[in-house]
């Protein structure tokens, strides 16, 4: 059973009880004070009937039944709107009777002398009397006054009441179930919206979101509820990412060893045919020594992103701009050799580092500038202190990268020109390796072209505190 449903029977449920519960009590109470009073005023008269009977029965010490019953009479025609029907009777008989169609009931219930019973009788037909009867001792016998008040109206204005009690209830439980059933569909619509979505999510449709209708608990609900499904979304793409990068690396892993492996072996079959001649098995042993080389170089770098992922290295305190100068004395007569001149700019100060993974970080940048200056061109190093650590600039004046690759530079084997690439001896794994540097020091590195000249700028922060 959906909710609303469930909302609107125990709203109907409540209102029956309490609705119910209340009627009934307003008119129960009603009628109760309604036949109090009515009982108050019927034996204000007989008392006065009574009385009467008394001072009849005290003038003489004898049963005067014509003065009696001429009493009577008087009595009901000077008070004839205080009851139906009155009666007078000894134990022989009947004395007097003013209403001969009111049918006394004939039960033998009689009260002793000097007491009065009331009683409610029940006449069919939706008649109701109210009863009283009454005893005085004479000095002969023993007399019996009765006396019937009509309260059918009583009775039927509590029906009345309770037929328009009833009228009212049907009217009340059907505008309280619209009303409790529209509510309630208006609350639980959030409600369905989210079951859509998450049905939607689960099919595969992630970018599906819920409107957000209100700010109470509900709107808060749907507002968490998209932020997980766009963290989701988020999720999936990146794993999604992940998992292309993965192929692309187990690809690119295969093709970099398919082809010195292809080599190697074409060769080693070659020398050993022998067939050759010393010159050529001196050139064939070459290329074995040059393949065995870049398999060499590539398990080295691959150890290095490893060693990267995996270890927890120490840091010390090193001057980045100590660092930066002994790289480019390193490098400056490797670069004047292909007309490329190198500077720094940097900041005095220290921080914390690994000193060999950063000095690996800055060659590895070096290198691949100077691999985009086939023209020669400048290389410039510069540092900035920060508050928690250092940040690298590597500005270098040559071809840039190209605005699709920036995003795709520090996977592992991609290279802007594979052709260029692979004659320098690059696999790709250099920015790699600088991406898994940076994070180990809860760094950052970014890419991106110079404006003020042809050339690439790449910015490195490394954070490793001061």
């Amino acid at each position: 059973m959906k909710f609303r449903f469930k909302m609107t029977l125990c709203m109907l449920a409540v209102l029956s009880l309490l609705f119910g519960a209340g009627g009934s009590l307003l008119i129960s109470g009603f009628f109760q004070d309604s036949l109090e009073r009515e009982k108050n005023a019927a034996f204000s008269s007989y008392r006065m009937a009574w009385s009467a009977l008394q001072i009849v029965n005290g003038l003489t010490p004898y049963l005067d039944e014509e003065a009696i019953v001429q009493t009577m009479n008087q009595m009901c025609l000077q008070d004839s709107a205080a009851w139906t029907a009155l009666r007078l009777s000894t134990a022989d008989g009947v004395l007097f009777e003013s209403e001969t169609r009111y049918p006394f009931p004939q039960d033998g219930v009689l009260p002793e002398p000097g007491a009065c019973l009331s009683r409610i009788v029940d006449g069919g037909g939706g008649q109701h009397w109210l009863l009283l009867s009454g005893a005085v001792r004479t000095t002969g016998e023993t007399l019996y006054l009765q006396a019937a008040h009509d309260i059918s109206g009583l009775y039927a204005m509590r029906q009345s009441q309770q037929h328009t009690y009833l009228r009212v209830f049907a009217v009340m439980a059907v505008l309280c179930a619209g009303a409790s059933y529209t509510v309630s569909r208006l609350l639980t619509a959030p409600l369905v919206g989210l079951s859509r979505a998450s049905r939607a999510i689960a099919s595969g449709e992630f970018s599906s979101r819920t409107p957000v209708r209100s700010e109470d608990e509900i709107g808060a609900v749907s507002q968490d509820f998209n932020l997980m499904a766009e963290q989701m979304e988020k999720t999936v793409w990146e794993l999604h990412q992940a998992v292309e990068r993965q192929e692309r690396f187990v690809g690119s892993f295969a093709h970099e060893m398919k082809t010195p492996m292809t080599s190697l072996i074409g060769y080693a079959e070659l020398l050993q045919s022998g067939t050759l001649t010393p010159a050529e098995q001196t050139e064939a042993a070459g290329y074995v020594y040059s393949e065995s080389k870049r398999l060499s170089n590539l398990s080295r770098k691959l150890l290095e992103l490893l060693v990267v992922k995996e270890q927890d290295l120490p840091l010390a305190e090193v001057a980045p701009e100590d660092m930066l100068r002994a790289l480019a004395d390193h490098l400056k007569p490797l670069l004047a050799k292909r007309n490329i001149s190198i500077s720094c700019a940097c900041q005095p100060g220290t921080c914390r580092l690994e000193p060999d993974l950063a000095w690996s970080l800055l060659l590895n940048l070096a290198d691949n500038a100077q691999k985009a200056m086939d023209r020669g061109g400048e290389l410039r190093f510069e540092s900035e202190m920060l508050s928690d650590g250092v940040c690298f600039r590597v500005l270098d004046t040559g071809t840039g990268i190209p605005e699709e690759a920036l995003a795709h530079l520090t996977e592992a084997f991609y290279r802007v020109d594979k052709a260029r690439s692979r004659q320098q001896g690059g696999f790709g794994l250099g920015l790699a390796l600088c991406q898994e540097i940076a994070a180990f020091h809860h760094g950052s590195i970014r890419f991106e072209n110079r404006t003020d000249v042809q050339g690439c700028r790449i910015t490195v922060e490394l954070r490793g505190g001061r």
